[in-house]
C-alpha cells in the first residue's frame, strides 16, 4: 500500500494486497435465462483441418453420453455448423432473447447462417462487428441449462479468438491440427496466445491422421508422417484423438446427418472433458456464467 493512499480503490489502478474492491470483470453476462456449466473452444490454427467437423462429432459424442450440449458457431465468416445438423430456419425470439435451434437430438445451435436472408450469402463485415456479433450470441441467445457449450472458432489468431478469450468464460480449449510439419509452427502460435489469455489448453487432436483401407484393412499415412506427439512433448500437452480420412464424414456433414456418424475416436476426448469438468468443480475453480 502506497503512503498516500486514500482508500479509494475504485479509482485506483495498483494491485496491492489490501485492495478492497476487486478489478472490474470484463467476461459478458450470459442472458438472465441461461446458464452454462462448462465453455470449450475448438480452436485451430488454420484453415482445413476440419476444425467444424471435429466441433460437430465432439457434440454428438457427448450428446450420446447424456449431456445437455450446446454449439456456439463463432466462425462468424464462414459457418458450417447448421449445415453438418441439417438445420434451418430462422430462430425465434420473446422479449428476452433469441431461441437456439435444436439439432434432430436436441443439441442447440446459434450460428449466423441462421439469421441471413439465404445461407450462401456472404458475410462481409470487419473485426469489431464480427466480434460484437459472437458476444451477442453469448448474451442475447436464451441457452437454457448447458452442461458442455462448444465454440467452433475460425482459425487462426485473429480478431474473433480474441473476442472469445477476453469476452467469453472459457474454461479451456481443444486445438485441432493435422500431419503436416508446417502446422508444428502454427499449434505453437495458438498455444502462445490461450497461454497469454489465461485460457488452459486441454490437449490436442489430429484430424486427417491416416486413411484406413477397406480393401485390406491398412493404414496409410497420406499427408506424410505425424508430428503431433513433437508438438505435445513441446508444450507439455496430451494428444486425445487421432481421427482418420473417412469420406463417410464428409458425406455425413453435407447431407445434414452428422449425428449419425458411426466412429468412437472421439469417445476418449469426452470422457477426459467429463473428468476435467468434474475435477473443476470439485476443486472450487468452477466460475458463475449467471
Amino acid at each position: 500500500m502506497s503512503e498516500n493512499c486514500d482508500q479509494s480503490c475504485s479509482s485506483c489502478g495498483e494491485d496491492c494486497e489490501d485492495r478492497k474492491e476487486a478489478k472490474t470483470d470484463c467476461k459478458e453476462k450470459l442472458n438472465e435465462l441461461s446458464s452454462i456449466k462448462n465453455v470449450i473452444g475448438i480452436v485451430s490454427g488454420k484453415g482445413g483441418v476440419g476444425k467444424s467437423s471435429v466441433t460437430s462429432m465432439l457434440a454428438v459424442t457427448m450428446k450420446r453420453m447424456g449431456y445437455h450440449v450446446a454449439i456456439l458457431d463463432a466462425d462468424v465468416t464462414g459457418p458450417s455448423i447448421p449445415k453438418a445438423f441439417g438445420v434451418k430456419g430462422r430462430p425465434e425470439g420473446c422479449e428476452f432473447g433469441l431461441y437456439p435451434l435444436k439439432s434432430k437430438t436436441g443439441i442447440e445451435i446459434m450460428s449466423i447462417n441462421l439469421l441471413l436472408e439465404n445461407d450462401t450469402d456472404p458475410v462481409i463485415w470487419r473485426g469489431p462487428i464480427l466480434g460484437n456479433t459472437v458476444r451477442q450470441f453469448w448474451k442475447d441467445v436464451i441457452w437454457g441449462d448447458v452442461d458442455f457449450m462448444f465454440i467452433d472458432m475460425p482459425p487462426g489468431t485473429g480478431d474473433v479468438p480474441l473476442t472469445v478469450f477476453q469476452s467469453l468464460a472459457v474454461d479451456g480449449i481443444m486445438i485441432v491440427t493435422s500431419p503436416q510439419e508446417l502446422v508444428s509452427m502454427i499449434v505453437s502460435k495458438t498455444v502462445k496466445m490461450a497461454e497469454m489469455m489465461d485460457i488452459p489448453v486441454l490437449g490436442l487432436i489430429e484430424n486427417m491422421s491416416f486413411f484406413k483401407c477397406p480393401d485390406n484393412g491398412r493404414e496409410y499415412k497420406i499427408f506424410g508422417e505425424s508430428h503431433i506427439d513433437e508438438i505435445a512433448e513441446k508444450h507439455k500437452l496430451k494428444v486425445f484423438a487421432r481421427l482418420p480420412v473417412d469420406p463417410k464424414i464428409s458425406a455425413a456433414c453435407d447431407q445434414g446427418m452428422i449425428e449419425l456418424f458411426d466412429g468412437d475416436w472421439l469417445d476418449p476426448v469426452a470422457h477426459k472433458m467429463s473428468i476435467y469438468a468434474r475435477e473443476r468443480i470439485e476443486g472450487g475453480s468452477r466460475r458463475e456464467y449467471t
